[in-house]
């Protein structure tokens, strides 16, 4: 095990055994950590926002509920994920409709997380911000339109930041599935992008 992997495991095991001892600073900090990644990734799956909340919060009775059976065959974060994916898929299902990305995708989901809004390069001109805005506004549209499969792996790879093992864990899927699928994804998003980037001005590639 790698040094940096060592220390997650020590300090995974030292906060499940703070939330083993009814700590709620504990789980304060595990909830302001997590929360927000939770909403987004959850919208992914059900049709509003007001649906994704419920998913959060029946996901946080779950970690509640289930902190003493948890045997730490992944880390903390990728089992709590787990658990709001699976009530996700169910009460998508349940809403009988496909879920949908709205709202302004993120540019830093760390500095979204922490209840400050993304900040674009200072040093960028207007028509440049412009193109920033309008090329997140497709890659939103782009990710909708993928299969919940795809638009999943994309999402937790490309946008929230997930290692490939962290999103094996947290979807229960094997390494050569997840790398497929992110293929898949990436192609499709790139494809779908490839004209608009063309059509912008300098070019895609800053001509």
């Amino acid at each position: 095990m790698a040094p940096s992997d060592q220390a997650a495991s020590r300090e995974d095991s030292a906060l499940l055994d703070a939330l083993r001892r009814g700590d709620a600073d504990a789980f304060a900090r595990l909830v302001a950590e997590h929360h927000a990644s939770l909403r987004r990734v959850a919208r992914l799956y059900v049709a509003n926002a007001a649906i994704a909340d419920e998913v959060v919060q029946d996901t946080w009775l779950g970690v509640i509920r289930g902190i003493w059976a948890f045997e730490g065959r992944s880390s903390i974060k990728t089992w709590i994920f787990r658990i709001l994916v699976n009530r996700a898929r169910t009460r998508g299902v349940r809403e009988g409709r496909s879920a949908s990305v709205t709202g302004p995708l993120p540019t830093d989901t760390r500095a979204e997380s922490e209840g400050t809004p993304p900040t674009l390069d200072p040093g960028s001109s207007p028509e440049q911000s412009l193109l920033t805005k309008e090329l997140g506004e497709r890659l939103r549209t782009v990710i909708d339109t993928l299969p919940s499969n795809l638009r999943i792996v994309l999402w937790l790879r490309d946008v929230e930041g997930w290692s490939s093992a962290e999103v094996c864990n947290a979807l229960a899927i094997q390494e050569t599935n997840q790398r497929v699928l992110l293929h898949r994804a990436r192609s499709r998003a790139r494809a779908a992008l490839e004209p608009y980037l063309e059509g912008a001005p300098g070019g895609a590639r800053g001509r």
